[in-house]
């Protein structure tokens, strides 16, 4: 009878008023749906959609803004590496940027373990340190080259060396070369070594040393030779120079104004390459820090003419 007692108890206990009891909150249908499909992470959405659009001004731009910004946005940048959609856009505007802090944050990721290979990015970034050191850790790159998955990561490697002007470094891609099995990679060492070559011997002569410091000459002294056909052999005829334009666009300034990264198309008669290339300022001079290399495009072949009869 105590359970029923009880019971009976609660039954006529007085109720609460009612200003003491809390207002039901009356739901929103339209608020709830918002939330619903409203990003949490729309940042790094934003930025994967300009980099994927259709349209390859969209990236274009965003990188050019991001080396603008400059280093105050290197710790972002470093967020960034931690996302699969924006790491590449992250790690590229890093070794655009430059400096210290962006160095050191892409040599962390030199053995990052996603599918990403983004340790090209710091390879590239090794250019623009002229330093034993460096070179060294370049030429290991392309010693492991064909246990390299990612035939990227070695080619990067080779560009970056390709913006010394050492003699004896031409002599080194070589035997790095004889190394090696992969044709592809062997051909694209032999280039290089005779690229660095003869860029060292041309800009001894007087066209070499007319050159100057501005963007313009900084961006010639890279390509200068391709402006020249190759010494012909001992009893050969000589032969005329290729047709080369090389366009520089899209100069983008770092807010220190001593630092650039520009657009370069280089066109010959087969094909059309685009390069970004970052410069750097030195003693009021421009010289090239670091090239990536863009698109390339093979312009088709020239019909031959029709044949003609005798008729």
């Amino acid at each position: 009878m105590l359970g029923w007692g009880l019971a009976l108890a609660l039954s006529l206990a007085p109720s609460l008023p009612a200003q003491d009891q809390e207002p039901l909150q009356e739901s929103n249908p339209i608020e709830e749906q918002e939330a619903a499909i409203r990003p949490t992470d729309w940042a790094p959405q934003l930025l994967f959609e300009i980099l994927s659009s259709s349209n390859p001004q969209a990236s274009d731009a965003l990188y050019r803004a991001a080396f603008a910004a400059g280093p105050e946005i290197v710790p972002q940048l470093a967020e960034a590496l931690k996302d699969d959609r924006t790491a590449e856009f992250a790690a590229q505007s890093l070794a655009y940027i430059g400096g210290q802090d962006a160095f050191e944050i892409l040599w962390k990721h030199v053995t990052d373990p996603r599918d990403l290979n983004l340790r090209r990015f710091y390879y590239g970034a090794l250019a623009e340190i002229d330093a034993p050191e460096a070179n060294q850790t370049l030429l290991d790159v392309i010693a492991r080259s064909e246990e390299e998955p990612d035939r990227t990561v070695t080619e990067t490697a080779i560009i970056a060396l390709t913006v010394r002007n050492d003699p004896g470094l031409a002599k080194t891609l070589r035997e790095a070369r004889d190394k090696l099995t992969d044709v592809v990679i062997r051909l694209d060492l032999e280039n290089a070594a005779d690229v660095i070559q003869a860029r060292t011997r041309l800009l001894v002569t007087p066209e070499g040393q007319k050159l100057g410091g501005s963007v313009d000459d900084a961006v010639r002294k890279y390509f200068l030779p391709a402006f020249h056909a190759p010494p012909a052999p001992p009893g050969s005829p000589h032969t005329a120079p290729p047709k080369i334009t090389v366009r520089v666009e899209h100069l983008t300034l770092s807010p220190d104004q001593n630092r650039a990264l520009t657009r370069v198309i280089f066109e010959d008669p087969s094909a059309e390459a685009h390069y970004d290339m970052v410069l750097q300022k030195r003693a009021g001079s421009w010289t090239l820090a670091s090239v990536w290399l863009g698109p390339e495009v093979e312009k088709p072949s020239p019909l031959a003419p029709p044949a003609t009869t005798n008729r």
